[in-house]
């Protein structure tokens, strides 16, 4: 059964960056689209990104949309999440995911897509 480690989560100031990573336990990374999804206190779980398992193509919401870039080293097992310019209401916890089957294609945004997920990284954002 993959295992599904975030890091790279903090406290920043609105307009800062940060970088989360997702690193994969299972050799198969390359075959799955994969995904970030974030949940603030008191709300639902909602799509932030997705990547096709080439590599090739992404998907975001658009709340984040020309902010954050997806981006994966299928060598590494590594999914990254570069999140830029960073607002007080992006503030949340953030979980990557791998989708339920391989080879899909990139537009998976609804949490039943996804089979896996990590544990989640908090990012905290100050204005």
């Amino acid at each position: 059964q993959v295992q599904l480690v975030e890091s790279g989560g903090g406290l920043v100031q609105a307009g800062g960056s940060l970088r989360l990573s997702c690193a994969a336990s299972v050799d198969t990374f390359s075959l799955y689209t994969m995904g970030w999804f974030r949940q603030a206190p008191g709300k639902e779980r909602e799509f932030v990104a997705a990547i096709h398992w080439s590599g090739r193509r992404d998907y975001y919401a658009d709340s984040v949309k020309g902010r954050f870039t997806i981006s994966r080293d299928n060598g590494k097992n590594t999914v990254y999440l570069q999140m830029n310019s960073l607002k007080p209401e992006d503030t949340a916890v953030y979980y990557c995911a791998r989708t339920k089957e391989r080879l899909t294609d990139v537009y998976r945004s609804r949490i039943t897509d996804y089979a896996a997920w990590g544990q989640g990284t908090q990012v905290t954002v100050s204005s």
